[in-house]
């Protein structure tokens, strides 16, 4: 789903009135359909650098010059042993913390008596430790807390909570002990994530089960008063959420499409007069907007 629209695009600051037609519109939808990324967490502080990457990952910066948690997961580690030493460390802080963070507390808090539902690109779980309601959520891009077989051999996923931890605690020298590399349980390759690099990435029972799911949704919701609530998505992979919101807010009659990013809230003009932008730190923002439904407008 591509926007075939003109290529003019709208922007706009963080207003009071913005964040004030945005209260309006989570009050009077009839449905709201959520796409997040990374910004998202980024905005709740598991971010990928900085100070967070250098607590957890200063050995492999030094050696290999690795500078953030994003790129050091393409990087052509020497052994199988290091390889899963990076990894589940990797795994282990983003994917097990069980801090959901504040971001997506007040969210939950903000739709949890509305008819949602939750498309996102991110893999860390946060969502569900926030409360959210799995039959809501589609992750389309995978799931850090899955293994799949690197061939792969089969439409299966793993959990790997119990690998990663033992990997994680095992590990001395920047290496996992070479028992404790994850091979596959039907051919006995070697494991790798469940996450979105190729076409190797497996789309197991679950993934198409939330896939469904979120296309009933969408047929179930297109004639009703919808809010299209984009946050934290940037231009990685704009088919999946940002393109798709543009295309249904433009067709759908009584569709509002809302985007919250900081400094990059964008929209089609076309769209212009059903849109809401907000330039401003996510946090702030659902902050700003719990308090308002609690105590109402200021």
């Amino acid at each position: 789903m591509f926007l075939k629209m003109r290529t003019e695009i709208s922007t706009s600051g963080c207003s009071e009135n913005d964040i004030e037609r945005l209260r309006n519109e989570l009050d009077s939808a009839e449905a709201v359909i959520i796409g997040a990324g990374a910004g998202l967490s980024a905005s709740a502080g598991f971010s990928y650098s900085g100070e967070r990457f250098e607590k957890n990952f200063s050995d492999f910066k030094e050696k290999y010059g690795i500078t953030d948690m994003y790129s050091g997961g393409f990087y052509p580690f020497e052994t199988p042993e290091e390889y899963w030493a990076w990894w589940s460390r990797c795994i282990l802080i983003n994917r097990y913390d069980p801090d959901p963070g504040r971001p997506y507390m007040d969210l939950h808090s903000l739709v949890k008596d509305k008819d949602y539902f939750v498309i996102t690109t991110n893999v860390d779980h946060r969502f569900q430790l926030a409360g959210f309601d799995k039959k809501r959520l589609f992750y389309t891009q995978g799931d850090y807390g899955l293994f799949q077989c690197s061939r792969p051999c089969c439409n299966k996923t793993y959990d790997n909570e119990e690998a990663v931890r033992k990997m994680a605690a095992e590990q001395r020298d920047m290496k996992i002990p070479s028992g404790l590399i994850p091979r596959c349980p039907v051919c006995g390759e070697p494991m790798t994530m469940n996450l979105r690099a190729d076409d190797t990435f497996v789309q197991d029972d679950g993934w198409e089960l939330a896939a469904e799911r979120y296309s009933m949704f969408l047929r179930r919701h297109r004639n009703m008063r919808t809010l299209f609530l984009e946050m934290g998505t940037g231009y990685n992979t704009p088919g999946i959420i940002k393109f798709p919101f543009w295309q249904m807010t433009n067709e759908w009659k009584n569709a509002v499409y809302a985007c919250i990013n900081l400094n990059e809230a964008y929209a089609p003009a076309e769209i212009e007069k059903k849109s809401i932008r907000i330039n401003g730190d996510i946090k702030k923002i659902l902050k700003e907007l719990l308090s308002r439904n609690e105590y109402g407008a200021k």
